[in-house]
């Protein structure tokens, strides 16, 4: 029988039966390598075992679905309570950023629970055993460098960890292929073999991924789909403070969020968020308020900056905020609250750099842009919290209840809220409860 080969495109994955100069979906030239195409089977060319046919929902144990603590609270809140066997969760970040030495750490908490083999495809042996003394890793933990996928798959039948850690997958190659390390179709299937090894060994896999300009995962699009939970590991190298965010999460939300401190000994997670996102100060132009990130409600100060501008088109930056949302907050103080802002730049920042999905932070946004326009301060322990319509009303927001009490906690006096009914009862803090937003500025100090 005739082996059947197709051409593959080494950059996006596009699938030929005839060799391609250019590649139509990501216009790549001379991308294109053969291969030779698996023929198809009834049982995918293995035989029907016990772990693969179907069985009643009823008949699955609550511990086959146990979660496992990886010993460090913030990674385990992200995760979505534990580590859950057969899992595979990819981690993304900048060079640099704390990939290796969060996995290294919890790699060493998780010993506790089983074996855990650690892979690395960039560091010698001598190299990990740096990090580990600095990390204050347990010296029992199981390291192997190597690149080939069919050796660790061949080492994880001999040993059956509980856990594995793959550093990184674009090092990882399989044999059967041409392609060079990195490339498209070394990393998918390097991540099928790594998927396939953790459903077959009901064993957790942790994989390393570096990221592009862009800021997305290197590799094909898939491979978001392929693992069962993506988190992106963010922060600036030269700031000690990180952000751990799920963008994907087959066994828990994708709101939650880890925040860690970069320190000489490794990574320490950090509980208490209080003044973390805040500078303390009460400017013209700065605004605090409450996010909620999942559960936890998370105090963050806003800052604007408005300049005069000679050009047609002013300027808007946003940093940790969406642009466009900014454009549109803009948009609502020039109609709705009658301040001129057309002809002038104006630039915010989120303090700490964390960065504000939340719609609860509509109206601090706009207070501290109005504030620079109007030159005027807030009062002094103030925090701000609604949604801003299009109409110019303020609009309630999720769990606010839950926002005001933890900046009454937090030692916050006055609190700018929503006309809303659910906040009867709570005490600790002034209420300031406005519809519009002319209402709230009125609450300017001279």
């Amino acid at each position: 029988m005739k082996e059947k080969t197709k051409f593959v495109c080494g950059e996006c994955g596009y699938e030929t039966v005839k060799w391609m100069g250019c590649c139509p979906t990501c216009g790549a030239w001379n991308t294109f390598v053969e291969m030779t195409a698996a023929v198809p089977s009834k049982t995918g060319g293995r035989p029907l075992s016990d772990g693969t046919r179907a069985v009643k929902l009823a008949s699955v144990t609550e511990t086959d679905t146990a979660r496992v603590s990886t010993g460090i609270g913030e990674f385990d809140r992200v995760l979505g309570g534990g580590v859950v066997a057969g899992s595979t969760v990819l981690v993304g970040g900048d060079p640099g950023i704390g990939k290796s030495t969060l996995l290294l750490q919890a790699a060493s908490n998780l010993m506790r629970q089983g074996a855990v083999l650690y892979v690395s495809g960039e560091e010698s042996k001598a190299q990990l055993k740096l990090r580990a003394k600095r990390c204050g890793v347990n010296g029992e933990l199981l390291i192997m460098t190597e690149t080939n996928i069919d050796a660790i798959e061949a080492e994880v039948e001999r040993l059956k960890p509980r856990f594995i850690v793959i550093d990184s997958i674009q090092t990882m190659i399989s044999p059967e292929l041409n392609n060079s390390t990195g490339s498209v179709t070394q990393i998918r299937e390097a991540t099928t073999a790594l998927t396939r090894i953790a459903k077959s060994n009901a064993c957790a896999v942790f994989i390393v991924g570096h990221v592009t300009k862009d800021g997305a995962i290197a590799g094909p699009r898939m491979l978001e789909h392929m693992v069962d939970t993506v988190l992106y590991f963010e922060g600036d190298r030269h700031d000690a403070l990180r952000l751990l965010r799920a963008v994907k999460n087959r066994f828990g939300s994708t709101n939650e969020i880890g925040i860690f401190e970069m320190k000489q000994e490794g990574l320490c997670e950090i509980e208490n968020t209080a003044g973390l996102f805040v500078t303390g100060g009460n400017d013209v132009g700065c605004a605090v308020t409450c996010i909620m990130e999942g559960n936890r409600p998370i105090v963050v100060e806003v800052q604007s900056l408005l300049n005069q501008t000679s050009f047609a088109n002013p300027r808007r930056v946003a940093a940790g905020m969406d642009t466009n949302r900014l454009m549109l907050l803009i948009a609502v103080l020039e109609r709705r609250g009658g301040l001129r802002v057309g002809d002038k730049d104006v630039y915010t920042n989120a303090v700490g750099g964390i960065r504000i999905d939340d719609r609860g932070a509509d109206l601090a946004a706009a207070m501290a842009v109005a504030g620079s326009i109007f030159d005027r301060k807030l009062p002094e322990s103030t925090v701000v919290i609604g949604e801003l319509s299009l109409t110019g009303e303020i609009r309630t927001v999720d769990r606010l209840v839950s926002r005001v009490q933890e900046c009454a906690r937090l030692g916050y006096k006055n609190a700018i809220v929503p006309n809303s009914n659910s906040l009867v009862g709570v005490k600790g803090i002034n209420l300031i409860k406005v519809r519009y937003l002319r209402d709230a500025f009125l609450n300017f100090t001279e």
